[in-house]
């Protein structure tokens, strides 16, 4: 999320989200903090949405719960926030407006022109946002594919906002370190089509659910190779209805079936469509890999293509799935096989036809790594633009324009809402601690019941132990943690046995080390003491 200001203006681009990190135990998605929107509510004019991938709308729910406005994007972009909605009961929140390319939106001092722009998902769009000061252009994610029918990038109109001057761009720096031209999806559908035609067995295709061009593709193929599809996980299920709905998804009737209706057929005339090119634990497609999937079953001779890039991180979980699909006899085809997969982010030769279009004053790259950001400033450096006109933000950071300068201010304007399940909080960094601490040297109950009249323990006490110890196979061990109990317990003043916390904190003070002495671990000790 981004917030542009002009005197009591602010409009907003993007409300995304991201996947949590690997240290962010049970957090399901990270999510932008809106505490300096909510700081600025009466400025807010709208928010504008450049395309429909989840790191640029995936947080909108939790966003309409706080906030009334205005949002804006092109159909498919609306179509898939407004489910979004649907799932958390908020439909009618935000007031959704459609735009077009070349449409025009007034906003307080913001006029914004939404120009086409090539990615991996249709109507993506890059704003034109005119200002009192001048025009900032922000491309969204881009690229440059002529092969996209009617998806072109508007050349003429980035090329006249250059003619006429651009104060500022905000330029998509994902694939900076990729020399020359990205790949155009007419290279990967022949790619596709050679992976597959061959295939004796059913084929078992995987890509991101938001790739429609990639499914048109595939289903193009499938009528091609006379196979019927069936469609299987939650997200392409439904992009894949909204997106025919919309006749941005084009097939003959009967060519999707259900699953069974797939399974009943012979393998050379069958396709599953299937979520899950990351390797995600639950997906229908790791399931499919370890016979986990009911209604259908992956069989020797069946091609498996992927097409889709390794997110960095996700590498493990890939290569692990293919090896569970390679025990099953399946064959597995990925981009390095074959090209079934193209970028959605501008190469290097692409991003350098964007600058001498726009010919910028100020540049500021976004969206991608540091080092990502760092290389696509030096790259606008090499094409002639003086360093102390390029400015690489961080989360958080302000740039301040006002026509003849632009000053970096370093201030902690932004922060990041861990989303875990239904709680929607800025979670504690003790949470995650306990939860990091849980995961690696577990945890141990000790249950104490005690007399109240006369502060003796009747039963207990018991110990538990979760994620730390086998107990059957430890009982020396065990044995020996009770009498560490009973003798904190005994050595606690009589007033201090009245007050549970007092009993609590000797218990978990006095197990707590002779643990660490015992075995060089630290499990968490959680203490359970009952009155009768």
């Amino acid at each position: 999320m981004m917030a542009l200001e002009f005197g009591e203006d602010m409009i907003l681009v993007d409300c995304g989200q991201m996947f949590p990190e690997e240290d962010m135990l049970g957090v399901d998605a990270v999510i932008p903090d809106f505490a300096y929107v909510a700081e600025r509510r009466s400025k807010l004019r709208g928010l504008i949405l450049t395309h429909g991938h989840e790191d640029h709308i995936g947080a909108v729910g939790y966003f309409a719960r706080e906030f009334e406005t205005a949002v804006f994007g092109s159909r498919l972009t609306l179509a898939l926030v407004e489910e979004k909605l649907r799932e958390m009961d908020l439909v009618g929140r935000l007031d959704l407006r459609e735009v077009t390319g070349r449409s025009r939106e007034q906003l307080g001092a913001f006029e914004i022109e939404f120009l086409r722009v090539n990615h991996s998902i249709p109507q993506s769009m890059a704003l034109a946002i005119g200002t009192p000061i001048g025009t900032v252009i922000h491309t969204g994610d881009y690229k440059f594919d002529p092969s996209e029918e009617g998806e072109t990038s508007d050349f003429y109109s980035l090329s006249q906002h250059g003619e006429r001057g651009v104060l500022l761009l905000l330029a998509d720096s994902t694939n900076v370190e990729r020399e020359g031209n990205s790949p155009s999806e007419a290279s990967v559908r022949q790619g596709l089509r050679q992976a597959i035609a061959p295939a004796a067995g059913a084929v078992i295709f995987s890509t991101f659910a938001s790739h429609l061009f990639r499914l048109q593709a595939a289903l193009d193929v499938a009528v091609e190779t006379g196979r019927k599809v069936a469609v299987t996980g939650y997200s392409l299920e439904r992009n894949v209805e909204i997106a025919a709905e919309l006749g941005l998804l084009q097939y003959p009737a009967g060519l999707i079936v259900s699953l069974k209706e797939l399974g009943a057929l012979p393998p050379v005339e069958r396709m599953l469509l299937a979520a899950g090119s990351q390797g995600e634990p639950v997906s229908a497609l790791s399931r499919l890999a370890i016979d986990g999937f009911r209604g259908y079953r992956v069989e020797p001779g069946d091609c498996v293509a992927l097409s889709a890039r390794m997110i960095p991180g996700n590498e493990r979980a890939i290569y692990r799935m293919i090896n569970h699909l390679y025990r099953r006899g399946a064959h597995v085809i990925t981009e390095r096989e074959a090209p079934i997969h193209a970028s959605g982010h501008a190469y290097r030769e692409e991003m350098r036809q964007l600058f001498r279009m726009v010919r910028p004053r100020w540049f500021v790259p976004i969206h991608g790594e540091l080092r990502q950001l760092i290389s696509n400033a030096e790259l606008v450096e090499s094409l002639g633009l003086p360093a102390e006109h390029i400015f690489v933000l961080e989360n958080g950071d302000a740039l301040d324009l006002d026509g003849r300068a632009a000053v970096r201010r370093r201030a902690d304007l932004a922060g990041q809402v861990l989303v875990d399940g239904r709680i929607f909080e800025q979670l504690e960094e003790i949470v995650l601690r306990d939860r990091q601490h849980l995961s690696e040297d577990g945890m141990v109950i000790v249950i104490l019941v005690i007399d109240r009249r006369t502060l003796k323990i009747i039963a207990g006490p018991d110990i538990v132990s979760r994620g730390f110890i086998e107990v059957d196979a430890n009982e020396a061990l065990i044995e020996r943690c009770k009498r560490v109990v009973l003798e904190a317990f005994e050595a606690t003043e009589k007033e201090g046995k009245e007050e549970w916390e007092v009993v609590k904190n000797a218990v978990r003070k006095a197990l707590r080390k002779f643990l660490r002495n015992e075995t060089d671990r630290y499990p968490m000790i959680l203490p359970v003491v009952m009155e009768i």
